[in-house]
């Protein structure tokens, strides 16, 4: 009778000793599994602050889950990254994340890749396939509601105006996602307002020297500026546009007003001096969402198909400073 009694007294500690056994045992073995993940990363390359953010924010983001990321510099190179996709293919890593340098040519190679049973997420820049179940996800910026955003602030500026206003737009690479929508989400607001044109639109493959450039070639052909408004489609070209102002009469954010995307702390540094009136967010720092989606896949869970990440507008009118440092 009394060994009856002990047994029973003991039974629910020993279910729970064992329950917690197990749960120890499920927590080792998952964290061993996180240990032992592989991702192969192709990055589109490092040509701004902005990008060198974006492969930093990758690394820590793997580093602190002790994930091993294959790392790749495409150097702007769409042959470059299809090599890379199949070089990690061979290497069987768990999954393939990748910024699409352009939307097009990528069927193929990911279709290998779905064959070899390994889960691709694309980021910051989306792409275009026959077959949407090629790639698991998109993580990134909605870069049509970027240029939305740029635009609405233009619309927000002149509200009281009755004057024509005219635009340069300095494009981000051809065929890139981020200059598509940048394009498309600022005609689709400033085509509601009459007084506003895009006179000229010229391809400045998000680089600074491009912008530069482009400024030069406006300043030998004509002695003053031929349009009010400057729409960049990233801070480096916008900055690279600065640059060449600088040694000019031409004040920039007042003679020509200055509307750029990306946030980088040189673009905020010259619209707290005035000298940029809007900078829209893009947010580069995605490696922890991207590293958790990562891990949930590996763990068998299912993640959205698309996920944006939360961006600010900053402008002339707001107080910045007590702004953190953008660490970019």
């Amino acid at each position: 009778m009394k060994s009856t009694i002990i047994q029973r007294m003991l039974f629910p500690l020993i279910c729970t000793l064992l329950i917690f056994s197990c749960t120890k045992k499920q927590e080792v073995e998952l964290n061993q599994i996180q240990k032992n993940i592989i991702v192969g990363f192709s990055q589109i390359g490092a040509e701004s602050a902005w990008r060198t953010c974006n492969t930093q924010s990758m690394r820590d983001a793997a580093s602190a889950s002790g994930i091993q990321l294959l790392y790749d510099n495409a150097e702007q190179k769409q042959e470059n990254q299809i090599k890379a996709i199949r070089s990690f293919i061979v290497y069987q890593v768990d999954v393939i994340v990748f910024v699409p340098i352009v939307q097009d040519g990528w069927d193929n190679v990911l279709r290998e890749a779905k064959d070899a049973g390994i889960p691709v997420i694309i980021i910051d820049r989306k792409m275009r396939v026959a077959d949407e179940s090629l790639f698991t996800a998109y993580i990134g910026a909605d870069h049509v509601e970027e240029g939305r955003n740029a635009a609405r602030f233009l619309l927000k500026k002149f509200k009281d105006e009755n004057q024509n206003y005219r635009i340069l737009e300095i494009l981000g690479t051809a065929g890139s996602s981020v200059a598509d929508g940048r394009y498309t989400g600022f005609r689709e607001i400033i085509n509601t307002d009459k007084r506003f044109t895009i006179t000229t639109s010229i391809d400045g493959d998000f680089l600074r020297s491009r912008g530069k450039e482009i400024a030069e070639t406006y300043l030998m052909e004509n002695t003053k500026l031929p349009f009010d408004i400057l729409y960049s489609h990233n801070d480096g070209m916008a900055l690279g546009f600065l640059d060449v102002l600088e040694n000019t009469p031409i004040l920039p954010g007042k003679d020509i007003v200055i509307v750029s995307v990306d946030a980088e702390q040189a673009a905020i540094d010259a619209l707290k001096e005035g000298k940029i009136n809007c900078v829209v967010e893009c947010n580069p720092k995605i490696g922890d969402l991207v590293i958790d989606m990562v891990k949930q896949l590996t763990e068998g869970k299912s993640i959205p198909r698309v996920t944006y990440v939360n961006e600010n507008v900053f402008t002339e009118w707001d107080d910045l400073s007590l702004l953190p440092l953008r660490g970019y």
